[in-house]
């Protein structure tokens, strides 16, 4: 390593820049290791294929507001920040406006840079057990290649025993009123007044993933199984589409589509909303990681003309 890449890997870098020529992304590693902008060229302009952060957002270090974050050491909700694992019952801290620890710690934290380079960047966030306790080590590769933006999250267990986890990412489209999402799945789960799951049933006939649906026309806070790790995000109106590829072990897709918002969120995830509490004979999607051991996947969001 230079003398500059260990400098840099020793900071929090507000805002780190990569570029292939064809498109460019902003990361705030501070800001949980957050994407804050993906943009791309076409037809002689650039356009924003992630929601966008402004700088209030970069300044305020406030993952949320990113354009996308990474979820370790599991996805979504665990009801009332309450599980039993292994004989030993875990308590995460929770408050009014976060009653279920939502998406672990990941995006709550500075991540560290690993090295910066023209078009990648390495990010890492290492965790001391505290009420989660375990100690792991997540890592983002961040890259951009012929225009096209990948991210491969690791999880590593660095404790002596067991550990049950989950990843993904949480990325942040823009919405616009033509905006439509097409990704096959097979199942879903209905959810109560906390948005998490009581019963797993079939897509809604009208708004059916598998065959596509018009986002400005849905309301989902959902998780969708039997997903194939394929989806097409479109906006028609402006002639561009956006392909998401994820790998095993990110089997589930999260769709969240506020009604009247500028952005929604198709979020590919290893585990369903509160795995950790449904366990018995369901897929839930958790993973038991040993110690020392690691998972991995990539996602690869690539823009292209609409046909």
């Amino acid at each position: 390593m230079t003398k500059n890449s260990a400098a840099v890997a020793e900071q929090h870098t507000e805002l780190l820049s990569i570029s292939d020529g064809i498109a460019t992304a902003e990361i705030a590693p501070a800001a949980g290791g957050a994407v804050a902008s993906y943009r791309w060229r076409q037809d002689g302009s650039v356009v924003d294929l992630l929601r966008p952060a402004d700088q209030a957002a970069i300044s305020r270090r406030d993952a949320g507001a990113m354009a996308c974050f990474p979820l370790v050491p599991y996805s979504n909700r665990i009801r009332g920040g309450r599980f039993a694992f292994a004989g030993r019952s875990i308590e995460l801290p929770t408050s009014p406006d976060d009653p279920h620890h939502e998406h672990g710690h990941g995006w709550r934290r500075p991540w560290t840079v690993g090295r910066h380079e023209p078009s990648a960047v390495v990010l890492r966030y290492r965790h001391a057990a505290d009420s989660w306790p375990w100690g792991y080590e997540a890592e983002q590769v961040i890259s951009l290649a012929d225009g096209r933006l990948g991210i491969t999250i690791s999880l590593r267990n660095l404790s002596d025993t067991p550990m049950p986890a989950g990843f993904g990412l949480h990325p942040y489209f823009p919405s616009t009123p033509w905006t439509h999402v097409k990704a096959p799945v097979s199942g879903m789960w209905e959810t109560d007044a906390d948005i998490l799951p009581t019963r797993h049933v079939l897509p809604p006939a009208g708004a059916n993933p598998t065959t596509g649906f018009d986002v400005s026309e849905t309301d989902f806070d959902t998780v969708f199984t039997g997903w194939t790790r394929r989806a097409r995000i479109s906006w028609p109106e402006h002639g561009r589409q956006l392909d998401i590829e994820a790998e095993a072990p990110l089997d589930f897709l999260v769709l969240y589509t506020p009604p009247g918002e500028p952005f929604f969120c198709a979020e590919p995830v290893s585990n369903i909303t509160d795995a950790f509490n449904r366990d018995a004979g369901i897929d839930t999607g958790r993973i038991i990681l040993a110690p020392g051991r690691m998972r991995s996947a990539s996602v690869r969001f690539t823009p292209s003309q609409a046909v």
